[in-house]
């Protein structure tokens, strides 16, 4: 039988679409690699069998006649920053929230959506915290882990996803930007019920391009996983 994925209707980022880091995550699954770098070339639909090709060391995703997205081995190099105390990023958040409320492209966002419930939603809401530096606070809940109990990766990548947005995205001026390509390495597991610290930054843009950087933490300051992303402003 061919192989084949579903994306639940819970893991939502626009309206009626994949979120961006979530898919990313389950393409990255299908790989036998420590870093993964997926390309999302259109949305990808919820609640619908989308097939699955494997060429050498590559991983094609579809639905029907239309590319979803393409994952390989990656590489990763950037340098985290050091890691900041749970308060701190609490408060960079509640300060931040604002932003995320009020301008939202997507609010049904399952991780940065202000529309999703605690505990359906993740309801990170990055904030500022340094020069070009924003932090938020992600208490993971249990139904996002796996049979030993700690984080799906694919629930992790969502996580490493929308804050990478915060540092490059203009809310409430210009147009939305959507995620083009995704890269993000797992480095230890993530717990559930404990509070997590993500940190992101800026990486640069050029034009229509904007690239960010994104860290997770642990409440003891563990580096657990990086991502680095490519977003892409909307043409009118």
């Amino acid at each position: 039988m061919p192989e084949s994925l579903i994306v639940p209707a819970r893991f939502s980022g626009p309206p009626g679409a994949a979120n961006g880091g979530y898919m990313c995550g389950v393409v990255a699954g299908l790989l036998e690699a420590e870093t993964a770098e997926v390309s999302l070339r259109s949305p990808a639909p919820l609640g619908r069998r989308l097939a699955v090709l494997r060429t050498g060391d590559a991983v094609a995703v579809s639905d029907e006649e239309t590319l979803v997205a393409e994952g390989r081995p990656g590489d990763l190099d950037i340098d985290a920053p050091a890691p900041i105390p749970v308060p701190e990023a609490r408060a960079a958040m509640l300060a931040g929230e604002g932003r995320w409320f009020a301008h939202h492209p997507f609010p049904g966002c399952v991780v940065c959506g202000p529309a999703r419930a605690a505990g359906d939603g993740y309801r990170v809401f990055p904030g500022k915290v340094g020069e070009g530096l924003f932090a938020a606070v992600w208490e993971p809940d249990v139904s996002l882990a796996g049979e030993d109990g700690t984080v799906l990766p694919e629930c992790v990548w969502a996580a490493l996803d929308c804050p990478t947005a915060a540092p490059v995205a203009t809310f409430g001026e210009g147009r939305p930007i959507v995620l083009a390509r995704f890269t993000a390495r797992l480095d230890g597991p993530v717990a559930t019920g404990e509070e997590h610290v993500l940190l992101s930054w800026p990486l640069g843009r050029d034009g229509r391009k904007r690239h960010g950087a994104c860290a997770l933490y642990d409440s003891r300051g563990r580096l657990l996983a990086t991502s680095r992303a490519l977003w892409i402003e909307l043409q009118p």
